[in-house]
């Protein structure tokens, strides 16, 4: 860590990732993804036939339960996120963390550093879990090339940007259940419901610039050029990454600006 980050970023850094580890839920929360990547990946390996190049996804039917452990890792980054932010105003700890790093900007920096960290490790451990799975009881039943390095890269980014989306939720909300009602809620069903109906009114290109659609798009390696609602994968990783960008940086300004 010494050697990656400034020196002065370290004491913020180390106390923020304390604060994840000395929670056991947090550590159960980051656990999950990569239980349900083992199984998911096991069993849709297991049960699916020979790779349909013409099928969905694109990496074949025995990478869904892949898939299915990157949804468990976005959405376990997004609420570590939120944990990180909004739980210190739920359990009014953000003046007490505010005193004893006086610098808002570092503390911000530390905790959206750590945050994605973590989400990155786990992301890294799922999918390698996920990949040696498919190794083993996967063989002939998925496309071993370009296109699953690339649902596995996106993935690592993918998780970085929603611990930070997470993170930058729970500093604007200053609430840790309105933030997970919101992330949540917008993730799972506003935006598909968005989707749907600017499909049906003809601009289902305008779905395309949602956080969500970016990550589908970003992590699914083409597998759904048809679906107007998803952009091509270079443009969604970068539409992501601008929203992350943005919701990062009203976080960082409301605590930098508004009382405690």
């Amino acid at each position: 860590m010494t050697a990656v980050l400034p020196a002065d970023l370290l004491p913020g850094a180390e106390t923020e990732a304390r604060k994840i580890l000395a929670v056991p839920r947090v550590r159960l929360l980051l656990g999950a993804p990569v239980v349900l990547a083992l199984v998911g990946t096991l069993i849709t390996a297991l049960m699916s036939g020979p790779a349909d190049p013409t099928g969905q996804p694109a990496t074949g039917a025995a990478t869904i339960g892949l898939y299915l452990g990157m949804i468990a890792v976005f959405t376990a980054a997004a609420l570590l996120g939120i944990a990180a932010t909004g739980g210190e105003y739920r359990h009014k700890t953000m003046a007490l963390s505010v005193q004893l790093s006086p610098d808002r900007d570092r503390l911000v920096t530390a905790k959206y550093l750590v945050t994605a960290g973590f989400a990155l490790a786990t992301a890294v451990v799922a999918e390698l879990v996920s990949f040696l799975v498919l190794l083993a009881a996967g063989r002939g039943k998925f496309e071993l090339g370009w296109q699953l390095f690339e649902v596995l890269g996106a993935g690592l980014l993918v998780a970085m940007c929603w611990a930070v989306l997470g993170a930058g939720t729970g500093l604007l909300l200053r609430t840790l259940s309105g933030a997970i009602w919101l992330v949540l809620g917008w993730a799972f069903v506003l935006e598909p419901l968005i989707w749907l109906v600017a499909k049906g009114f003809g601009a289902g290109g305008m779905a395309a610039i949602l956080p969500v659609s970016a990550t589908v798009a970003g992590v699914s390696a083409g597998s759904f050029q048809e679906a107007e609602v998803f952009a091509p994968t270079p443009a969604a990783l970068v539409v992501l990454v601008l929203w992350t960008a943005a919701v990062g940086a009203a976080g960082w300004w409301d605590l930098r600006t508004r009382d405690l």
